[in-house]
């Protein structure tokens, strides 16, 4: 018998496909039993290192991109509002800083807080790039002791980690967002970026390909 299959996500709560990503792993069942790590990085600093030109800059592209997301959340029924969030896109490295601060092996409350930014930003359109708005969120999600921590270290500790996760997804081969790397029960490793990719993630991972009771018809865009 083999080992469990893992997948390593790595996340920034500006991009939606990312948000899609997370939510399919959190919620499908095909992913049921894959050990799921998620990693905050800074997207920012990935297109610079990778030289890549945002989406929204490209000309029909900037149309399309939002049809496609558009298009993943009614496929797989992610709540997403239609609209593009006002002043699209914020910079969000000072909220991913604050998120590092939480530890890697965290993940139950890693899990919670991406949920509730995801949310704030791609459903209600809060504005989660101002400290002002996303420090009440941590709180909440984190309880207000262990909150403030997180978000007091946010400049020193949370710097200096977002900046290694950034540069581990790009040494790891990421361009973009989502961005995941995958190791299959034989121990092999592989990377694979995009939304429109799952279905070569599920195969790569030898996952059962009967689709989750709430998404099954997602599946038929992807297999």
């Amino acid at each position: 018998m083999g080992q469990t299959p893992e997948i390593t996500l790595y996340v920034d709560v500006v991009s939606p496909f990312a948000y899609e990503a997370f939510h399919i792993l959190q919620n499908d069942a095909v992913f049921r039993d894959v050990k799921k790590t998620y990693v905050p990085i800074f997207l920012g600093g990935i297109m610079k290192m990778a030289g890549n030109t945002p989406p929204i800059r490209i000309k029909n592209k900037d149309k399309w991109i939002n049809q496609e997301r558009n298009l993943w959340a009614k496929t797989f029924n992610i709540p997403m509002k239609a609209e593009t969030p006002p002043n699209f896109p914020p910079n969000t490295l000072h909220v991913m800083r604050a998120m590092c601060g939480i530890a890697p092996a965290d993940q139950e409350k890693l899990c919670k807080l991406l949920e509730r930014l995801y949310h704030e930003f791609w459903v209600n359109h809060v504005q989660i790039d101002s400290p002002d708005v996303f420090g009440p969120i941590f709180k909440d999600v984190l309880g207000a002791e262990e909150g403030e921590k997180v978000l007091s270290e946010a400049s020193s500790k949370g710097k200096t980690t977002l900046l290694a996760n950034t540069d581990a997804a790009f040494a790891a081969g990421a361009f973009g967002l989502p961005w995941v790397v995958c190791t299959n029960a034989k121990g092999e490793k592989e990377g694979f970026w995009g939304v429109d990719h799952f279905g070569h993630v599920a195969r790569f991972l030898d996952l059962p390909n009967k689709p989750g009771t709430n998404n099954s018809g997602g599946w038929k865009s992807l297999l």
